[in-house]
């Protein structure tokens, strides 16, 4: 693995090595979606039980969309600002393989549930994250998640920010995210080399209702980007 953490296979028949990066569609609040993202190949799933999120779904709801999940393809838990007790519940009824959290908690809280996690960073109105201070701040993170947000601020806007101010020489993976399509994502990843790449609003007709073209016109061009770099 390099310094972002990424993951290769060897493409034998022309003697190089091509990245593959990972895909996440969060905000899922079908089980049809859950099925088509498995079918399509992403890797993972975010289901989003941030109060103010129109994404937002219930424990209860979880639990049967979780059922619908392929064998391989990770339920991500997404958090902003919840009390422990609503973080311990989702845990305990959906069993989620990692969580995600966008508000002001800190390391010791986000490790706090045995579940390894990534820390969404706020990138909107020209915020500046240095890598250090990132790594610093949450040793416990297994990533992070790079979102166009504002501070104090959530994510599914649908806006990028600039791709340039994402920080160097990270020694842990991150997952872009904000404003990712299917006509930008190729960019995107060329631009930034991450680990992972995270869309919702832009594979959506509308919040939490998922289009399948652009699902599967998303995930072609991550492969696509993958076999350019």
């Amino acid at each position: 693995m390099g310094p972002s953490g990424r993951g290769f296979a060897v493409n034998v028949a022309k003697g190089r090595v091509l990245f593959r990066t990972r895909i996440k569609f969060c905000g899922m609040t079908r089980p049809g979606d859950i099925r088509l993202a498995g079918e399509l190949g992403a890797d993972a799933v975010g289901l989003v039980f941030a109060p103010r999120s129109p994404r937002r779904i219930e424990p209860e709801q979880a639990q049967a969309m979780r059922e619908a999940l392929a064998p391989l393809v990770d339920a991500v838990a997404l958090f902003m600002d919840n009390s422990q007790d609503e973080v311990r519940e989702v845990v305990r009824h959906v069993r989620p393989n990692m969580l995600q959290f966008h508000g002001s908690e800190d390391d010791a809280f986000c490790r706090s549930f045995g579940v390894p996690y990534l820390k969404a960073i706020p990138m909107g109105e020209a915020i500046t994250q240095t890598a250090i201070a990132l790594q610093l701040k949450y040793p416990g993170a297994a990533g992070f998640l790079f979102d166009s947000h504002a501070l104090g601020g959530s994510g599914g806007s649908g806006q990028t920010f600039d791709w340039s101010r994402v920080p160097l020489d990270l020694h842990k993976p991150f997952v872009l995210a904000g404003g990712i399509t299917p006509d930008n994502v190729f960019d995107a990843i060329l631009a930034t080399r991450p680990w992972g790449v995270d869309v919702s609003s832009g594979i959506e007709t509308e919040p939490g209702v998922k289009d399948g073209d652009r699902m599967r016109h998303f995930v072609e061009e991550v492969r696509r980007a993958d076999c350019h770099q």
